[in-house]
């Protein structure tokens, strides 16, 4: 270990260097300095560099002030790229994560939602073990799960680009027998099956693609297509995620079905925003809302739940640009909707308010507000959630407020109780890249480099 490197543990260890800060005269080695001199040097404002590491202006302008760290190795990596620096001077400017302040343990609060049916997670024994987890997360540590299976997209990909998938043996084309399979995909994304969703997906878009009449055909191919976006997004596949999306709409245009088309512009909205558009994201996600509110042919109470899903989708595209004021505005008028849709004499759930706070958390994470994230967190019942894929991305956020908040401990806790809730969930890009910056922690956090390995990160 170098001097530099011990007499910042030192400091660690004496409660200094928590924001990634080294109190030294001049401070000349903290990363946030570093950083900001290196910008400055282009001549670049802090938006500028947010949009190159697909960060907020907020979060930057936060790093360069040194009020969080950045405990992420990738993205040190992509800071190093973006502004010339070498990887080495980053990290030798950035400290040690810090270990926690307190270790006094704290119950998680459980919000139970009494409307949930046993179709919506309902299982006490699976309620109890969710339960357990968010307890764990933030008090003591949890064994992993068994690793879980990369998703492959090369068939969805082919038929997008040949044609080539055939109705599958079993598949009947008819009205009833593509609903069902269009229930069925639905089913194996809220239950987290990418990979047999991902199979599966080509086959059932060439079965619906040969149903009549064309306007049924087109609303469950895009109802397909919507869910296929949404994968993609699970695997990172953004070139694929722009394409599945605009075939969406296409269809959803030609099917007439408004809920689909306001589904279809929310996966458009969010290949915008994964293409670094977010102020057209933005625009498309609250147009949509508006649009699907304003049609008298559908349901109110379908309507409501529409526009929450694409005002709280606004929302994180606007807090993702930095646009602080938008992205709580946005949130706010989702919670509205939420309300008004729980209330209504119809409604049977609360999966709406879910939505909204599940959104709410991922706001504040990317305005770098992660300990006001963390406490929302803590009013979250993660038991009820309704699928197991909005469990393992609640515990996947609570992941990266902690990391962000600079708690790597709490931050493999909650990785690994989302690896529990949906063990696909961890072959996101996302995860990996936490588990790439908890690698430098691997010495105080005890079998976290198992947890990197199953998350596909190549461990030495």
């Amino acid at each position: 270990m170098s001097p530099l490197h011990q007499y910042r543990c030192v400091l660690t260890r004496c409660g200094y260097g928590t924001s990634g800060a080294c109190p030294v005269a001049g401070s000349e080695l903290t990363l946030g300095k570093t950083i900001a001199k290196a910008r400055r040097r282009k001549g670049w404002p802090q938006r500028d560099l947010a949009a190159m590491i697909d960060r907020s202006e907020s979060w930057v302008s936060q790093v360069e002030r040194d009020v969080i760290p950045v405990n992420s190795l990738d993205t040190l990596r992509q800071i190093s790229d973006v502004l010339g620096i070498s990887l080495s001077a980053l990290l030798a400017a950035a400290p040690p994560g810090p270990t926690p302040v307190s270790t006094r343990r704290r119950p998680a609060s459980a919000r139970v939602d009494r409307n949930l049916g046993p179709e919506e997670g309902d299982d006490p024994v699976r309620r109890r073990e969710l339960l357990a987890a968010a307890a764990v997360v933030f008090t003591t540590p949890l064994a992993g799960a068994s690793p879980a299976e990369a998703s492959t997209l090369a068939p969805l990909e082919d038929h997008l680009l040949y044609g080539t998938a055939t109705v599958p043996k079993r598949g009947e084309v008819s009205p009833r027998g593509v609903a069902a399979e269009v229930k069925a995909s639905r089913e194996e994304f809220r239950a987290a099956r990418y990979d047999t969703l991902a199979r599966n997906l080509p086959g059932r878009i060439a079965q619906a693609q040969g149903l009549e009449p064309a306007e049924l055909s087109a609303t469950a191919v895009a109802d397909l297509y919507n869910i296929a976006t949404r994968l993609c997004i699970k695997v990172g596949e953004d070139g694929l995620v722009a394409i599945t999306a605009d075939r969406a709409l296409t269809s959803a245009r030609i099917g007439g079905d408004a809920l689909t088309t306001a589904e279809a512009h929310r996966m458009v909205s969010s290949a915008w925003r994964r293409q670094g558009h977010l102020a057209r994201a933005t625009d498309i996600a609250v147009r949509a809302a508006q649009d699907v509110r304003g049609d008298r042919g559908t349901p109110e109470t379908a309507r409501l739940a529409a526009s929450v899903s694409l005002l709280a989708t606004a929302a994180y595209t606007a807090a993702k640009m930095g646009d602080r004021p938008t992205a709580h505005a946005l949130i706010g008028e989702a919670a509205e909707a939420a309300e008004i849709g729980r209330t209504s004499p119809e409604a049977r759930t609360d999966t709406g308010t879910q939505q909204v706070l599940l959104h709410q958390l991922s706001v504040h994470y990317l305005l770098g507000d992660a300990g006001q994230a963390i406490d929302l967190a803590k009013t979250i019942n993660p038991a009820a959630l309704p699928t197991a894929e909005r469990q393992g991305r609640f515990f996947t956020d609570v992941a990266r407020c902690f990391d962000q908040w600079g708690k790597p401990e709490q931050c493999h806790r909650a990785l690994l109780a989302a690896e529990r809730a949906a063990p696909q969930e961890i072959r996101r890009g996302s995860v990996k890249n936490l588990a790439s910056g908890l690698l430098r922690h691997d010495q105080t956090l005890p079998g976290v480099r198992a947890f990197a390995g199953r998350a596909g990160v190549a461990v030495n």
